[in-house]
C-alpha cells in the first residue's frame, strides 16, 4: 500500500476564495454557521477536518441545479466557533441531526467527505428518519488505525498542533474563524479524536437503511478490504472505486466525481441487496 504523509492522513478539503454571506444556528451549545444555495431537494454537504464552506464552491454550480444544498460548518471548524468538548463523529452526527431539525428539514439527501464521511455515517445509522440517500467519498466505518494501519495512525497521532501549519489549510482557517489563534487546539482535536473515535459496530452499520453510494481513490490510504467489508455489510450499498486517484479525487477529478456523484442521487432508489 502506498505510504502516506502525515498531511495526507489528515481528511484535507480544497480552498478556494468565494465567500458568500451566510447564517447561524444554535445548535448543541455550538452556534454553528451554514449557507444555503440553489432549490430543489435537501442535499446536506459535510465537509473534511479543517474545511471551510469554502471547500465546497467548485461544486456548487453542478449540484444546485436540481438541489438545495446546504453546507455548514462543524465544531471550531470556519466560522463555528469551538466548545469546551472533544471533537467525534458521533458528536458531530448528533449536531448535525440537531442542525436539520433546527432549520426545518425533515430529510435530506447527506454527503460527506473524509471526515465528513465518518460523521454521515453515524448520522445516517442513528437518525434514519433523516437521511434519504447517503453518499461519503475517502471515508470508513472503523478506526483510523483499523482503516490505515499501525504504522499510519502512529504517524497520525505524531503531528505536533504547534508547529503543522499547511498554508492551503491555515490561511483560509485563520480568514474567517473567530479566533484565528485556536488554530493548534482545532489540529490537537483533531489528532485525539483518531484516539477517541472507536469506530462503529457491525451492528451500527447495518442500521444504516439509506441507499448509500460508497466512494473511494484507490490509492486513498483506506484498507480496500475495509471498504468492501462496508458495501457488503449496508444493506442498500453501492460501490465506486476511482482508478489511478488519491483521497483528493473530487479536486482533481472533479468532473468524474461529480457524475458519480450526481448519477446517484439524481436516480430511483434501487431495491437492497
Amino acid at each position: 500500500m502506498k505510504k502516506l504523509t502525515a498531511a495526507a492522513l489528515i481528511p484535507l478539503a480544497a480552498i478556494t476564495s468565494a465567500q458568500t454571506k451566510g447564517q447561524y444556528a444554535e445548535v448543541n451549545g455550538l452556534k454553528m454557521y451554514y449557507e444555503v444555495h440553489g432549490t430543489g431537494k435537501p442535499l446536506l454537504l459535510l465537509h473534511g477536518a479543517f474545511g471551510t464552506v469554502e471547500s465546497w464552491t467548485p461544486f456548487l454550480p453542478a449540484l444546485t441545479k436540481g438541489h438545495k444544498v446546504i453546507v455548514v460548518e462543524m465544531q471550531g471548524h470556519g466560522r463555528t466557533a469551538d466548545i469546551d468538548r472533544p471533537l467525534t463523529t458521533v458528536q458531530m452526527a448528533e449536531d448535525a441531526a440537531a442542525f436539520l431539525k433546527k432549520i426545518k428539514i425533515e430529510k435530506a439527501d447527506v454527503f460527506g467527505y473524509s471526515m465528513g464521511g465518518g460523521i454521515a455515517y453515524q448520522l445516517a445509522s442513528k437518525h434514519p428518519e433523516l437521511v434519504d440517500k447517503l453518499a461519503v467519498l475517502g471515508a470508513g466505518t472503523a478506526s483510523i488505525k483499523e482503516r490505515f494501519g499501525p504504522a499510519a495512525y502512529e504517524q497520525f497521532k505524531a503531528i505536533n498542533p504547534e508547529t503543522f501549519n499547511f498554508p492551503e489549510l491555515k490561511d483560509p482557517y485563520t480568514k474567517v474563524a473567530p479566533d484565528p489563534s485556536k488554530w493548534p487546539v482545532l489540529v490537537a482535536k483533531i489528532i485525539k479524536s483518531a484516539e477517541l473515535d472507536k469506530g462503529m459496530t457491525k451492528d451500527e452499520v447495518k442500521a444504516v437503511k439509506a441507499p448509500t453510494l460508497i466512494m473511494l481513490g484507490d490509492r486513498d490510504g483506506t484498507r480496500l478490504e475495509h471498504i468492501v467489508e462496508v458495501y457488503q455489510t449496508i444493506p442498500n450499498a453501492q460501490l465506486a472505486l476511482f482508478p489511478n486517484a488519491d483521497h483528493f479525487v473530487m479536486f482533481t477529478q472533479t468532473e468524474r466525481f461529480l457524475g458519480t456523484l450526481l448519477g446517484f442521487l439524481d436516480a430511483p432508489s434501487t431495491p437492497a441487496k
